[in-house]
């Protein structure tokens, strides 16, 4: 199947490449990369077959309005735009409301899987009209592994539930971050790297976020000591938040996890080294290097 993927960044590129790897054909624009195929979202449009599909791989927020705007002056009515991006879901359901007046499908894609995605397969949760959902329904079975792709709703769903996903990964790699630094003050010396190796294997608590600290530990050392103790959030967490206040819901774990992101730029806290190091592995996302610091404890 035909698509233009508009993004080339750590998970564009990764999905271009498994599509690819799928016989589907994917011309290509990102104007920070080389290997494209269009110079140009016009070029793009030459390049890609009526009904088209343009698919948004970009930072969300004024990137991704940027590129949405252009391409509705660009699309033919029957073409669809699909938002692979981190998008709030209110942003996405208006989208929708203005691609609908135009004559054009718009599709927002729940996309998980970070830099691994390639090898192991994007988990693909889909929010749009069933017409445009089901013909590039190709497309979204060949980029998710075996039973992880679904249409979960109407516009704005997928991207509502990838907000949620977000929300509750706060909460995983907090109890992670939180259950290491206990060990790490406790009386006992641990090996960290070892601990987190076994309890891949049988535990109850085993997950990819733990294979993943595994590997970290594995990179930077048991005690991380090349991280620094400093956690960005992307915004998903603060969005679940909004809406568990807006409907009424508690939900004590991801508020509390959000705050330690928050809190873990003002202190130097080992859990903080560990959810640092937990999104540098899943996602690519950049970390804070310590700076060498002689005759100091940096735990």
């Amino acid at each position: 199947m035909q698509l233009g993927m508009i993004g080339l960044g750590r998970m564009g590129a990764g999905m271009t490449a498994r599509l690819r790897e799928n016989d589907h054909d994917v011309q290509t624009y990102d104007p920070q990369v080389e290997e494209r195929t269009a110079g140009s979202l016009e070029e793009l449009k030459q390049q890609l077959d009526a009904p088209r599909a343009f698919w948004m791989m970009v930072p969300s927020g004024k990137v991704t309005e940027d590129v949405f705007q252009h391409l509705l002056t660009l699309a033919d009515k029957g073409d669809t735009i699909v938002d692979g991006g981190n998008s709030n879901f209110r942003d996405s359901k208006r989208r929708y409301v203005e691609a609908q007046h135009k004559g054009i499908h718009f599709v927002d894609a729940g996309v998980s899987g970070g830099i691994w995605g390639l090898e192991v397969g994007f988990c693909t949760m889909v929010g749009g009209d069933e017409e445009p959902v089901k013909r590039l329904e190709p497309i979204f079975e060949t980029l998710a592994p075996e039973d992880g792709y679904a249409h979960v709703g109407s516009s704005g769903a997928g991207h509502f539930a990838k907000m949620v996903h977000n929300g509750i990964e706060y909460g995983l790699m907090q109890s992670y971050a939180e259950g290491f630094e206990i060990m790490d003050h406790s009386e006992y010396d641990f090996d960290l790297h070892e601990v987190a190796g076994i309890w891949r294997y049988g535990s109850v608590v085993r997950s990819w976020l733990l294979d993943l600290l595994y590997a970290a530990f594995e990179q930077h050392g048991s005690k991380l000591q090349d991280i620094a103790p400093y956690v960005e959030d992307s915004g998903e967490g603060r969005w679940t938040l909004q809406e568990a206040i807006n409907e009424d819901v508690p939900a004590p774990m991801i508020a509390a996890s959000l705050f330690a992101r928050f809190q873990s730029r003002d202190e130097i806290k080992f859990s903080a080294r560990v959810a640092a190091a937990l999104r540098q592995q899943f996602g690519g996302h950049a970390i804070k290097l310590e700076e060498a610091k002689a005759g100091s404890d940096q735990r």
